[in-house]
């Protein structure tokens, strides 16, 4: 199994303790420390998924950004959608990941990077509602033609009271496929993804999402022969 780089300090940071131990010879706590340090190693697990053997060709399917639980899929709440959206006519699906997950995220949908804007803030608990608006996030909007109509989809990487730090390595400009590795988010946090109103759902509350492989929802498909709109 891979691990991403950005471990290597805080396995390092781990190890210390574990070698000192080992060196006075104190096995019990040798033994502690060792599994502590191969803990703290596996967060940063990076398994593959399917989109890294069979790339999403699909134009219609967006996917989950991240494993954990759903705890919100629907209308946007009140307040947490894009800013650039005074209406609020968003859909929004929730994501909470606990230290038990898998903490590498990936693009829901394939596009080219129109912004990633971060904004500094608090660590509330990643589950509460409050937190996609006071809490330290990223918000990355992509943007994508099919058949002559654009598309935009809105995610947002957002810590919670134990994930300190936002990995994100892309950027403006740069053209992302469908499930994509574009970064992550360290020891717990919570990524929501903004939807179109036209984009049918078909994830609810309470359900498990695997990253890059659960379907969160599908645009209506549009037929090549159409004429674009405005």
């Amino acid at each position: 199994m891979k691990i991403d780089p950005a471990a290597k300090p805080f396995t390092a940071m781990a190890a210390a303790p574990t070698l000192l131990a080992a060196v006075a010879r104190r096995p019990r706590t040798t033994l502690a420390l060792g599994l502590l340090t191969a803990g703290v190693t596996l967060f940063f697990r990076d398994p593959d998924r399917t989109p890294d053997r069979s790339p999403i060709i699909d134009p219609d399917v967006v996917v989950a950004p991240a494993d954990g639980v759903i705890v919100h899929a629907g209308p946007a709440q009140e307040g947490v959608g894009p800013e650039e959206d005074s209406a609020g006519e968003w859909q929004q699906v929730s994501i909470f990941l606990s230290l038990l997950d898998v903490h590498i995220n990936r693009s829901p949908y394939g596009g080219r990077v129109v912004s990633v804007t971060h904004v500094p803030g608090r660590f509330l608990a990643a589950y509460r509602a409050a937190s996609a608006t006071k809490n330290e996030r990223t918000d990355i909007v992509v943007e994508r033609v099919v058949a002559g109509q654009s598309r935009r989809v809105v995610y947002r990487q957002l810590v919670g009271q134990l994930a300190r730090r936002i990995v994100t390595r892309i950027r403006p400009g740069d053209d992302v496929a469908t499930g994509e590795r574009i970064g992550l988010m360290k020891f717990g946090s919570r990524m929501d993804v903004f939807l179109p109103p036209h984009v049918t759902l078909e994830v609810s509350k309470g359900r498990r999402a695997v990253a890059g492989e659960t379907v969160l929802g599908r645009f209506p498909a549009v037929d090549a022969d159409e004429e674009p709109t405005a």
